[in-house]
């Protein structure tokens, strides 16, 4: 909506993303691009999906009306972009600026009367909402037409039956994460925190894909293991362990198509990635688990 509205209704000419986007934004923006709808520009990451901001301003400085859709944290290596910095370099070129916040909402907070951004989204699932509902937040500056038309609901910028309990259910879930936030990181921080130094103790050269400091998000990490014989069954074995994990995002478990991410990275695609996700819900004895059948797969 945010993308699609933006560029075909606004007089965008120009967009800029990166090529370590949730496929929801870049497949969107690709396919606006191929139909000469917009010229779409890549910003230049380093191997940890950090932006260079240098680059960003260059690309701006020559592309008026410009759509920028950068993420806030990446959904597979946990990035996170300074959302603030961005803002202000996007609103100098007088840019519209775009931020998927799926990843950060109810983990980090948000405070968009200080933030440049035109436009975030969410989905309540991330956050331990129920599934199937989000939100998108439109800038009162910015002016767009419904991208789903019908009746007068939501304010006349989307037409369709409100799901009520979802809106609800939503909105309590982000309350308990706003209430609870401070201490749920620190013991989610904790637990990420002690899998990095149990996999370095008990797994050789083992590595990790993207930013894994504290300033990352503090929910995800991107493992990369030495190369194994078991590499390509690596998931299926920790899933029949009771092991929910991923090969790269989420939204493409089971998938056979090597994470877009990783590749933008330039990750040695020898070695097999595993993306554990952490929640308040998690705890230590959980985190030794995962570790003990990472050992024992090893073995084999």
């Amino acid at each position: 909506m945010a993308i699609r509205c933006s560029i075909e209704q606004l007089g965008i000419t120009h967009a800029i993303s990166s090529p370590i986007e949730h496929h929801a934004v870049l497949h969107t923006l690709e396919d606006l691009h191929h139909n000469n709808k917009v010229k779409l520009s890549l910003v230049k990451i380093d191997n940890k999906g950090v932006v260079d901001l240098n680059h960003l301003e260059e690309l701006l400085k020559s592309n008026p009306r410009t759509f920028v859709s950068l993420m806030h944290a990446n959904n597979e290596v946990g990035t996170v972009l300074p959302l603030v910095e961005v803002g202000n370099i996007c609103a100098k070129y007088d840019a519209l600026f775009h931020s998927d916040t799926v990843q950060t909402m109810g983990h980090l907070p948000h405070n968009l009367g200080e933030t440049n951004v035109q436009f975030i989204n969410c989905a309540a699932h991330k956050f331990h909402g129920p599934k199937g509902v989000g939100f998108i937040y439109i800038n009162s500056k910015v002016k767009i037409k419904p991208f789903i038309t019908g009746g007068a609901q939501e304010r006349n910028m989307r037409g369709g039956t409100e799901n009520l309990y979802g809106i609800v259910g939503l909105a309590k879930a982000l309350e308990v994460s706003y209430t609870h936030m401070t201490e749920d990181k620190e013991k989610v921080q904790g637990l990420k925190n002690y899998m990095i130094d149990q996999l370095q103790k008990n797994i050789p050269d083992v590595q990790f894909n993207g930013d894994i400091s504290d300033d990352s998000l503090y929910t995800v990490l991107n493992v990369s293991l030495p190369p194994t014989p078991i590499a390509e069954m690596m998931l299926f074995n920790l899933d029949i362990r009771g092991i929910a994990a991923s090969g790269g995002s989420a939204c493409s478990s089971g998938s056979e198509v090597g994470s877009h991410v990783l590749t933008a990275l330039g990750t040695n695609p020898d070695r097999p990635a595993v993306r554990f996700s952490f929640s308040r819900f998690n705890t230590k004895d959980e985190v030794d688990y995962a570790i003990t059948q990472l050992v024992e797969l090893y073995k084999m």
